[in-house]
């Protein structure tokens, strides 16, 4: 078990108080829409939290979220099947997933354009990226983006909901599995995405697309080679590639904060891991992120691969991105 962490405690964002995806890093200004909508578009207000919260002491099975236990324990369980369902052509369904709910639904969609709105798209394509996002059970775009936004506001802080100085467990799983404090909603840190009534339809059945996902897999693997393919691509296009995609996303707020090396003073325990870079498209320079939050680029020198920001450049080549957002001069 890990190491408890302190209290949770006054507010996380003072109202009218710009909300992290704005702030540190010299880049061009959002559009009028998007801050018209008010300095309260990309602005957040978290509800304060006036009593300690469960990290505070050992927890216990009554802090457990059973919706997010149950899910991401029985995704666990679920790929333990993978030895007995393998098949070249699951682990070709489960790497192509990979870099397209992962690469594209995550680290592009939810992280570098809902959160920190790196880039501009076209409304439908984003829709299209959120899809993608969905499908990793990793929450809702709008839940996902208001503590992402919140850890940005308090990186490493005692406010900050996954910080390894709080333990190494904590920062990679235990965080997701336990219940919010009362009173505290991270989504209260996204009401620009709120506003928006096909994104927070996707925040409240952000669960349904991958049951469509699961069926489409088991119906073309029945329909090729009956039942063993049916649960070889099931297994391997769901369960296995949701479990890589939790850990390596979990590998950005633990692994990410605890070792690698920093080029930027944050203030921080950020870190620039290569390796979890690699398990997470270009994310794992994470101190170069947290340095310039709002940048499309994470990756700074030629070797800081970032294949999420070549994917944005390449995106440009096609109309479906513009605007992007560079990293302030060194």
């Amino acid at each position: 078990m890990s190491q408890i962490a302190p209290a949770i405690t006054g507010p996380l964002f003072q109202p009218g108080e710009s909300a992290p995806p704005l702030a540190g890093c010299a880049a061009p200004e959002i559009t009028p829409k998007l801050t018209a909508a008010g300095a309260d578009s990309m602005s957040a207000t978290v509800a304060a939290v006036d009593h300690h919260h469960h990290r505070d002491r050992p927890l216990t099975w009554r802090d457990l979220d059973p919706v997010n236990f149950l899910g991401i324990g029985g995704a666990h369980l679920f790929a333990l099947a993978a030895p007995f369902t393998f098949s070249w052509s699951g682990l070709g369904w489960m790497l192509g997933l990979w870099w397209a709910c992962g690469g594209l639904g995550i680290c592009l969609c939810y992280h570098r354009l809902l959160t920190h709105r790196s880039f501009k798209t076209p409304r439908w394509f984003e829709y299209v990226l959120t899809t993608l996002g969905v499908l990793n059970w990793q929450g809702g775009p709008v839940q996902w983006v208001g503590m992402h936004r919140i850890h940005h506001k308090h990186s490493d802080g005692e406010n900050d909901p996954h910080s390894p100085k709080h333990g190494f467990n904590w920062a990679h799983i235990l965080w997701c599995v336990t219940r919010e404090p009362e009173g505290m909603d991270a989504r209260n840190a996204a009401k620009d995405l709120q506003r928006n009534p096909v994104t927070a339809w996707f925040d409240k059945y952000h669960f349904l697309p991958q049951f469509v996902l699961a069926g489409a897999l088991f119906g073309a693997g029945w329909a090729v080679g009956g039942w063993p393919l049916a649960l070889s691509w099931l297994v391997w296009g769901v369960a296995v590639r949701v479990v890589f995609v939790y850990h390596a996303t979990w590998f950005v707020n633990s692994a990410a904060h605890t070792w690698g090396y920093q080029s930027h003073d944050t203030g921080d325990g950020s870190r620039n891991n290569w390796w979890v870079a690699i398990l997470s498209f270009g994310e794992g320079w994470h101190n170069n992120h947290h340095a310039c939050d709002r940048a499309a680029a994470h990756g700074r020198k030629w070797y800081e691969v970032d294949p999420t920001y070549y994917t944005i450049k390449a995106l440009s080549w096609v109309g479906l991105a513009w605007d992007i957002v560079p990293p302030k001069p060194e």
